[in-house]
């Protein structure tokens, strides 16, 4: 009987023995296809870069603006070419309606009409005084001839008739005087009415050339090929939102820049950043510029300006001063156009020979920070001290070692998950 229970018994723990050989088993099993499933990444040892990143948009260096005509008043579009659009030298761009300038131009060409015909009529009235005096001039000189030979003969005459000849000849060569001086200023004030009348008609002339020219510039062409690029219209903007680029319809102010055909052999990137940010960069500094609409591409740049006064910025609400930053960009692409959207990455402060994580692998637990090592049975949460961060890599002061592997998931979320 002892022996048999004896047998039972040793039946009875090898069964135990199998059942938690098994299931220890099929836990590892279970724990080891977790394991493989997270993704990891390496531990290294290496230099951390703690860099700003700034959001903005890329701008040509140097364009050509095109405004609305000064002096005119505001003028409606009634023509306007899109962004993007290629335009050869001389094309239109950009057309205002010309409807009040060319009813100015129309009564300006009457006035000048009207000016006209009154210098033509003034000469005409003065050349018929002119001919009146003219004749009046020679007729007192034939009176005074004629004197002048009754006046010689005083000798055959009585001294009473010889008088009367005498004061005949004085009253004549009088009258000559006042005709000739009569003629003479009649001369003087016909050129002084016609020079009055022609100072009239200049001015008028003038404001014919002026609304000539105005009406001229109500078509604005392109200054050279290019695209163009349609600029925002300040008056149009509503609080916290963008203002809008202007349209077909809308009213430029005088000299308002209304599109601009950039130069996009040499471009840079504008920004705004916070006065904390400023204190960080400095001109020369190196960044690199990635473009939204070039995904393929990393650009090399320079900081060329910061601003040195906040300026206030409406993009946002509320309105906020800021700094504005100019970065030049080293190289160009066909693919650029301005306005793009773009970030930039500047390098300001680089510690060497420090531990480095994927910001992927960090976890915070508790309110602190947490990293989970690869072992061979699983994962290791492990406490760690972060020192500085980005926005890819956390430099690990303690708690790590290079070489070893972390998780770049939460092991203890994706195992509650599989459950």
């Amino acid at each position: 009987m002892k022996r048999l229970f004896n047998k039972r018994g040793i039946a009875v723990v090898a069964t135990v023995v199998v059942i938690v050989a098994g299931g220890l088993f099929a836990a590892r099993s279970v724990n080891a296809k977790a394991t493989a499933a997270i993704p990891t990444a390496e531990v290294k040892r290496g230099e951390f870069v703690d860099y700003l990143k700034i959001r903005g948009e890329i701008k040509a260096r140097n364009s050509k603006v095109l405004t609305a005509a000064s002096g005119s008043g505001d003028l409606q579009i009634i023509k306007l070419v899109h962004t993007g659009t290629q335009v050869k030298k001389d094309d239109i761009v950009i057309q205002f309606d010309p409807t009040t300038l060319q009813r100015t131009l129309e009564q300006k060409q009457t006035e000048l009409k009207s000016a006209e015909a009154e210098i033509q009529r003034q000469r005409a009235e003065g050349h018929m005084t002119e001919e009146q005096n003219l004749t009046d001039s020679l007729s007192a000189k034939y009176n005074v001839e004629v004197a002048k030979l009754e006046s010689n003969k005083q000798e055959i005459l009585s001294d009473i008739d010889g008088q009367k000849n005498k004061l005949t000849l004085n009253n004549t060569q009088q009258k000559l005087s006042e005709s000739q001086q009569k003629l003479k200023s009649g001369q003087l004030g016909l050129a002084a009415d016609v020079e009055m009348k022609k100072k009239k008609r200049d001015k008028a002339l003038f404001d014919v050339q002026l609304a000539e020219r105005q009406i001229a510039a109500l078509t604005v062409r392109a200054p050279a090929d290019g695209m163009v690029t349609v600029l925002p219209n300040f008056r149009a903007v509503m609080w916290g939102t963008p203002p809008p680029d202007f349209k077909e319809g809308d009213r430029a102010w005088p000299g308002a820049a209304v599109a601009e055909i950039p130069d996009l052999s040499q471009i840079r990137f504008e920004a705004r950043i916070d006065e904390s940010d400023r204190g960080r960069l400095n001109a020369k500094q190196q960044a690199n510029v990635h473009i939204d609409a070039v995904p393929d591409k990393d650009f090399t740049a320079t900081i060329r300006d910061i601003s040195t006064l906040a300026k206030l910025d409406l993009s946002g609400w509320p309105p906020v001063k800021n700094f504005a930053i100019d970065i030049q960009i080293d190289a160009t692409d066909p693919r650029i156009r301005p306005g793009m959207s773009a970030n930039s990455r500047i390098a300001v402060e680089n510690i060497p020979d420090t531990i480095l994580v994927p910001a992927e692998g960090m976890f915070q637990k508790n309110g602190r920070s947490v990293v989970y090592v690869q072992k061979r049975t699983g994962f290791e949460e492990r406490i760690v001290q972060v020192g500085r961060r980005n926005g890819t890599t956390v430099q690990v002061v303690s708690g790590l070692q290079g070489g070893e592997r972390v998780a770049l998931k939460d092991p203890t979320e994706t195992a509650g998950e599989k459950q």
